[in-house]
């Protein structure tokens, strides 16, 4: 996968002090002359840095769900699919890139006023907004499932304290997420430029890494022992429904890529604009070799037997030696995962609702009040979500299928094929087509799937 390069070689050193802001409206980014002093002292995000943060970004809850994927598909069109998304992700953000240099736009909103006029800055914002909220309202559910446990279907899972202490009212879910929300969220949220997130952000990649290991562990220990079967290479289709069944993956897929809203806010923190390219390849790389391989050995493991959270495949015996303590390192580092890939999401939704309601104030960063009354209102909300909503894969589906298959390939399609600029080529607007034509086939599908079934689990429970 590889992005051309954006500017020609006289162009390529585009230092931050050199960049002008010519959008003062533009929600996502601050202009660095009305910062507070913490501005500044900043002189441009490294490479490794921006790496981390778009790679967490892009790795959050989704993972979990491709090897269910792969499972529906299976392994060889399942592998090829996850390939395929990391190549229109890839080209999707190239659009973005390439036109916000084109127009010297600093925000993925104001890429969108400029091709759209407002309404179309207001758009995405929105679908931003509700993309992430329900996003991270996932990442808590999850979090809470796996440290406290849940009952789903009439059986209760442990989680990782209640497997370790016993059931007291310390390791309940409210409790739990309190604590969470408080210790890990409530400070890695209060953070006003991405670039401070580095660290942690680093700290999930490592996370999602150790989690593999362990999975490809168990899996070859597996396969020497002989506990593994031959996968199923193709999907099973016997009529018109399975058929239209093999669509739902799809928002699993939009989901596990999705990283749009954070490119331009990595993109202007970066020393050098010229690295966004390489920023954007490198990530994209690290992210689909771990989805890959995650797919390919969740689905190895378990096989038919692959849950919609593989993560509660490990729950059970894996008949190894040591297979609960396995059990609870993989629940345990995927939990830490996830609360550290939380304030990546979470700094896109704080921006783009201060962008839909605030439009004319000045920036984010240097009005204290509004900054911490959004942050509040917002993780107020994903709380009592998080405590609420039954089913993350019901969030999933609807995001994924709407909100954000938009902001993933339907807008960098439009923007392309509005070409304002015109700096797009035949091949550019023939895969701009081609991307909305199947972002909206696939996702009509998957919206209809998912209710047909609905539909039909409800009537069986009413007979």
């Amino acid at each position: 996968m590889t992005i051309e390069t954006l500017a020609p070689k006289s162009e390529n050193r585009k230092t931050r002090k050199n960049k002008e802001v010519v959008d003062e409206n533009a929600p996502l980014i601050p202009k660095p002359q009305e910062a507070d002093a913490e501005f500044h002292e900043f002189n441009g995000a490294s490479f490794s840095g921006a790496v981390f943060n778009l790679s967490t970004t892009i790795i959050g809850a989704g993972i979990m769900g491709l090897p269910a994927c792969v499972k529906k598909l299976g392994l060889v069109p399942g592998l090829l699919a996850i390939f395929l998304a990391a190549l229109l992700t890839e080209k999707s953000i190239e659009f973005m890139i390439r036109f916000s240099r084109a127009g010297n736009l600093s925000s993925y909103g104001s890429l969108m006023e400029d091709a759209f006029g407002r309404y179309g800055k207001a758009l995405v914002e929105f679908c931003v907004v509700i993309n992430n909220i329900g996003v991270l309202t996932v990442y808590m559910i999850i979090i809470g499932d796996v440290i406290s446990g849940t009952t789903s279907s009439g059986i209760h899972h442990p989680g990782i304290l209640e497997g370790w202490f016993g059931v007291h009212w310390w390791t309940g879910r409210a409790i739990v997420l309190v604590v969470t929300t408080l210790s890990v969220f409530a400070p890695l949220v209060s953070f006003k430029r991405i670039d401070s997130l580095r660290f942690t952000s680093a700290l999930s990649v490592g996370l999602a890494v150790v989690f593999l290991v362990i999975a490809v562990g168990i899996s070859i220990i597996k396969i020497i022992s002989g506990g593994i079967g031959m996968p199923r290479l193709f999907p099973i289709i016997t009529d018109a429904d399975s058929v239209f069944d093999l669509f739902t993956v799809v928002p699993v897929l939009v989901n596990a890529y999705i990283c749009h809203y954070n490119v331009h806010s990595i993109d202007n923190e970066l020393d050098d604009s010229s690295w966004m390219h390489g920023v954007v390849r490198t990530s994209l790389t690290l992210c689909s070799s771990v989805y890959l391989l995650t797919s390919f050995f969740g689905f190895l493991l378990f096989g038919d037997e692959t849950l919609d959270d593989v993560l509660a495949n490990f729950d059970t015996d894996l008949g190894i030696p040591f297979g609960s303590a396995l059990n609870d390192a993989i629940r345990f580092s995927y939990a830490a995962h996830l609360m550290l890939v939380f304030p990546v999401v979470f700094y896109a939704v704080r921006i783009n609702i201060d962008g839909l309601i605030f439009s004319s104030s000045s920036p984010l960063v240097v009005d204290n009040f509004r900054f911490a009354s959004i942050t509040i209102a917002l993780v107020g909300i994903i709380f009592t979500g998080a405590n609420f909503i039954p089913s993350i894969w019901d969030i999933f589906q609807f995001t994924g299928a709407t909100a954000a298959v938009c902001v993933g390939f339907i807008f960098p399609a439009a923007i392309t094929l509005r070409d304002q600029y015109n700096i797009a080529t035949k091949t550019d607007r023939i895969l701009s087509i081609f991307m909305i034509v199947l972002a909206v086939f696939s996702s009509v599908v998957a919206i209809y799937s998912d209710a047909y079934a609905l539909i039909k689990k409800n009537t069986s429970k009413g007979e």
